[in-house]
């Protein structure tokens, strides 16, 4: 039985390609109690696949975080499949605002220990006691309460390039590495500020709602859906949209424009600039922000050495990576002594 991918993301990309067909990007979580999380990763890769669905699935005991492609015409069998497991019937689906046919080119269900790496023993507190989800109306009048606090769940190169205005956007690296600052930099105000917290589709402030109230803060809010949404129903209901730049998402778009503002620079000469690459060298593969002056004076690398090896023939650039461990800097995520502009 096939558990596994037999074309390469370049195979996949030309497939798409020729059949012409729409796909919705999608993205959805549930926490929820998984048993055997093995023949769960495999029950869905086998009926998934038989959809043609591409994307990054990770499940574990705490339940199911996904971001995926399915082809438009797919999605109702796709819904109809979901609605047939019982803790994901009617689980909110967050369609992504810029579609694009090439977001996801595999289908990778992994089992990980948790679905959100949060450094957290779940065993201490109720991960279910969580706080108050509210729409996007709701949110903006609560951002405008001056005894409100407005926390950016999300890491530094995401709140870079966009964020809510007035928003505290912790410059960290991880999920995890937020949690104790954020408590520690608010702790004086656990009984009488409200804890406003947002992310890119929810599941982040959902654990940290948790959490949050189990060290003691009074009034704990999330933003329902968080910027996904929120940005759907600032459309729909025609309301003032708080968000300014764009919001970073995690496939191959690595971007979708809320607002027209760029608060962002490229890291390497400065100038305006939300665009988001990874460096064409394959032993780097840097996460930054690069404009298209740079990107073609560059070769898309981010530094003078990766563009002199990146322009080597190809042969000769996987004799000097063979049998040597992936570049630290692939998670260092936009922070390089080589990038001269980042913030």
């Amino acid at each position: 039985m096939q558990l596994y991918n037999t074309l390469s993301a370049k195979e996949r990309e030309i497939l798409i390609e020729e059949a012409g067909k729409e796909r919705l990007t999608i993205s959805f979580y549930k926490y929820a109690h998984i048993g055997n999380t093995s023949i769960f990763r495999d029950y869905l890769f086998i009926h998934w696949n038989e959809l043609d669905v591409l994307g990054r699935i990770y499940v574990a005991n705490e339940g199911i975080n996904a971001q995926l492609s399915v082809p438009a015409e797919n999605f109702e069998k796709f819904k109809h499949h979901l609605d047939g497991i019982s803790f994901l019937n009617n689980v909110r689906l967050n369609i992504a605002i810029e579609q694009d046919n090439k977001s996801f080119l595999k289908l990778k269900v992994k089992v990980r220990k948790k679905i959100v790496a949060d450094g957290l023993n779940d065993n201490t507190f109720d991960v279910t006691d969580k706080g108050v989800h509210v729409n996007a109306e709701a949110f903006n009048e609560l951002i405008e309460d001056p005894d409100t606090v407005l926390v950016d769940m999300r890491n530094h190169y995401e709140s870079e390039i966009g964020h809510f205005k007035n928003a505290i956007t912790p410059d960290v690296d991880t999920f995890r590495d937020s949690l104790d600052i954020i408590e520690n930099d608010l702790k004086e105000h656990k009984e009488d500020k409200k804890l406003v917290m947002y992310c890119t589709g929810g599941i982040r402030c959902e654990k940290a709602s948790a959490y949050y109230k189990h060290k003691g803060f009074k009034q704990v809010y999330q933003l329902e859906g968080g910027i996904i949404d929120y940005t759907r129903q600032v459309k729909k209901r025609n309301l003032e949209n708080k968000f300014i730049g764009k919001n970073f998402v995690f496939d191959h778009r690595r971007g979708e424009r809320i607002s027209e503002d760029i608060i962002s620079n490229c890291h390497q000469c400065g100038a305006p600039c939300d665009t988001h690459v990874n460096c064409a060298n394959e032993a780097c593969h840097l996460l930054f922000i690069q404009c298209h002056t740079c990107a073609e004076k560059m070769n898309d690398c981010c530094s003078d050495a990766c563009k002199e090896i990146h322009e080597l023939p190809f042969e000769t650039q996987k004799k000097l990576r063979k049998g040597k461990g992936a570049s630290n800097k692939i998670f260092k995520k936009g922070r390089s002594e080589v990038l001269k502009f980042k913030k």
